[in-house]
């Protein structure tokens, strides 16, 4: 019988190791959202998967499985440390903002701060971006399929999970990322012969 405890249990066991290491699910019963992740950051140790279990209780466990190896797959597959431009200004900026604060140089401070303000913010621009979701889908499909799912089985779950969580948090409809990510999943399912554009694969 579903209870949030029961449920907590058996989706730590469900994660792959990946996720044991990095992730912990924690309750949230006053989030409207059925779950939810934010991009993790450096200093963080934990990467948090917050859960509304009342919420979540109406997805079927295919979904719920599919869901959630989803969500850990986008929070284990993140890379602060990837080096690109943009976490190459993120640490300029705060490793001179540490220098400039150290020298009682305050506008330095502010410029080299200010630099790594809004590197940080087109990173978690980019995490959001239409790419990385496609791939954690496909990560998750992955992982199911060492779960006892077939891939097409696997797909077709995660496409009626994003359908039914949308329903239930009461949203109007998908968002455009989301309906380039369940056009990606009929593709894999077998549903669609129609792929998504080459530059948005992963």
């Amino acid at each position: 019988m579903y209870s949030p405890e029961t449920e907590l249990s058996r989706l730590f066991d469900l994660m792959p190791a990946s996720g044991r290491m990095y992730c912990k699910i924690v309750s949230a019963p006053e989030q409207r959202q059925v779950i939810a992740a934010d991009p993790p950051v450096p200093w963080q140790s934990d990467r948090l998967v917050k859960i509304n279990f009342d919420l979540w209780e109406e997805l079927t466990q295919p979904q719920r499985d599919l869901i959630f190896l989803r969500t850990v797959s986008w929070l284990t597959g993140f890379r602060w440390f990837k080096f690109d431009w943009m976490r190459g200004a993120f640490l300029a900026g705060i490793l001179v903002a540490g220098v400039e604060l150290s020298q009682g140089d305050a506008i330095g401070t502010v410029a080299a701060g200010g630099l790594a303000a809004i590197a940080a913010t087109q990173i978690w621009r980019n995490s959001r971006s239409a790419e990385l979701e496609i791939e954690a889908d496909e990560a998750a499909v992955r992982t199911a399929q060492r779960r006892g799912y077939t891939e097409a089985d696997a797909a077709r779950h995660l496409l009626s999970g994003i359908e039914a969580v949308a329903q239930i948090e009461n949203r109007f409809g998908l968002d455009f990322t989301e309906l380039l990510r369940c056009q990606n999943l009929r593709a894999i399912a077998g549903l669609s012969a129609i792929p998504i554009p080459d530059n948005l694969k992963p």
